[in-house]
């Protein structure tokens, strides 16, 4: 098994006096190898947490994270993270970003170019490798932020909520960005939304947690074959599940959220 989360437990100190807050409850998760899981929840709900977590940020108040079978402890070149703010170094080119990684591994100069310039191309960054992050759009920059996290060559990606600043239409164009790319790498990916629609397109399997504390309170295998196309969101298969997930949820996530337009 690629990863395993064994009954993770979260509480964050509070003020003297009160008690603390129970983020995640007793979380069980399997991941395997080139599998793509969308963890699907409304705000709050712990998500990020979760993958904080597992990126070794933040250690569990009990339980426990392995990875390829090893306690994960601190964070590793093995997983690597795209952020919803790209996280990109603002004094960095868009190419110099995209070689940090590269360089920290030791590769030698003209061979992280290359790999550099490969992942420009494959994200449609062409033309744009001497550009500063304030010069370029939002969607360009999580192009940037994932290629950066694909060139590497990690194990496992870990994306947390990463089109959620972005305008609908780039929005829709990277979730199908994100699903070619990863369906060519076979990369493992574990990707944190509170879209309906967004984590069915690009899951084999979508986790569903509950509002805060955080608990998986139901898995969904999803049939659809890869790479997938923008023609499978009017899959009769796609619309029902994603339809049937936002009636079973609606009443929760409302509470939880405040947040009506999850399923979009």
């Amino acid at each position: 098994m690629h990863l395993t989360v064994e009954g993770v437990v979260k509480q964050f100190p509070t003020a003297r006096g009160q008690l603390p807050v129970h983020a995640l409850d007793r979380i069980d998760l399997k991941v395997r190898t080139s599998e793509f899981v969308s963890l699907l929840g409304p705000s709050g709900c712990g998500k990020s947490t979760l993958l904080n977590i597992i990126a070794g940020f933040l250690a569990p108040t009990t339980g426990r994270v392995l990875h390829q079978g090893e306690l994960v402890t601190r964070p590793d070149r093995r997983r690597t993270i795209v952020f919803q703010d790209y996280a990109l170094f603002p004094w960095m080119t868009v190419q110099q970003n995209i070689e940090f990684g590269l360089k920290a591994q030791g590769i030698e100069p003209s061979r992280r170019a290359d790999i550099a310039r490969e992942f420009i191309s494959r994200v449609h960054l062409v033309g744009f490798e001497d550009r500063y992050p304030h010069e370029i759009s939002g969607g360009m920059k999580q192009r940037a932020a994932i290629a950066r996290a694909l060139a590497p060559n990690p194990e496992m990606i870990l994306m947390d909520e990463p089109f959620g600043a972005l305008d609908a239409q780039t929005r829709v164009l990277l979730q199908e960005e994100v699903a070619r790319l990863t369906a060519h790498t076979r990369k493992t990916v574990l990707f944190v939304t509170h879209s309906i629609e967004e984590a069915v397109f690009l899951a084999d399997r979508v986790v569903v947690m509950s509002t805060r504390p955080g608990r998986i309170r139901s898995e969904i295998t999803v049939p659809l074959l890869r790479p997938r196309v923008p023609e499978m969101r009017y899959d009769p298969w796609f619309i029902r599940t994603v339809q049937e997930l936002w009636q079973a949820l609606k009443p929760e996530w409302q509470e939880g959220s405040g947040n009506h337009d999850s399923a979009h």
